[in-house]
Formats: C-alpha cells, structure tokens, sequence
C-alpha cells in the first residue's frame, strides 16, 4: 500500500522533490518568494510557480503551501490564492475561516471564499510593493 505524507504533520519531502538548484530547492524558493508577498496583497500559485522557474507547476507550489505552517522563518501562506481569487488552499489552515480572518486582518475583503477585489490587491513575484491600485470605473 503506497503510504502518503500527513499534510498537518511535519514537512517531509520525497526525495523527487528535494533536488536542488543554485538558489535551493524548490520548496526553499516557493517559501522564499510567499515571504516576499506585501501585508495586503496576495498573489497566485501560477505566479510563484513562474517566478521559480517552473510555470506548469502550479500544484507544487500549493503542495509546498501546505506545508508551510511548520516552517521557520514564517511564510504568509493566506497571501497566496487560485488564478480567480478564490482561497483555495483555506481547508489546510488550523481552522475552516482562519485564512479568510489573516486576509481581511489585512484589509482585504472576502465574500464566499473569493477576494472581492483581486486584481486590485495581486501581486506578482519580481515587482515592487506598490500602494493598492484604486478602483476607478
């Protein structure tokens, strides 16, 4: 029977996913990226993926997210969401709502599990912090 990590436990990684690059591996880069994320702003899972390196690799960068609640130094893992804005990664947080809560601590709003003004709050890997974008219609 193939044995599978338990996502709440530590973070233990298969040997695939332990190669290295010159910067670290991959989680270490995912990681590093999130932490570069500004308070009250978030960005995507694609966009991580693409700004290490591996743009199809979206998924590794939401399995790296579940893990990152047992990693040292904090990573703001409530900052990073699905390409629509919705707080897909929400259930590996301690509690159903907690994700959303950390979010609008930050002045983000939220309503069923989608940032109400995601293009406005996105922020993409490799730009600097910028002030919010404003609404204008």
């Amino acid at each position: 029977m193939k044995k599978f990590p338990n996502p709440k436990g530590p973070l233990s990684l298969p040997e695939e996913k332990k190669r290295t690059t010159s910067e670290g591996s991959f989680y270490e880069r995912v990681f590093e990226l999130a932490r570069q994320v500004p308070k009250g702003r978030v960005t995507t899972y694609g966009a991580i993926a693409e700004a290490s390196g591996l743009k199809l690799s979206a998924r590794m960068v939401g399995w790296a997210m579940n893990g990152a609640g047992h990693v040292k130094p904090r990573v703001p893992a409530h900052r990073i969401v699905n390409r629509n804005g919705m707080l897909s990664g929400k259930h590996h947080f301690a509690t159903p709502t907690l994700m959303q809560e950390l979010l609008e601590q930050e002045g983000i709003q939220v309503k069923d599990d989608k940032i109400l003004n995601f293009k406005d709050v996105l922020w993409l890997p490799g730009t600097k912090p910028t002030a919010k974008r404003s609404a204008k219609k």
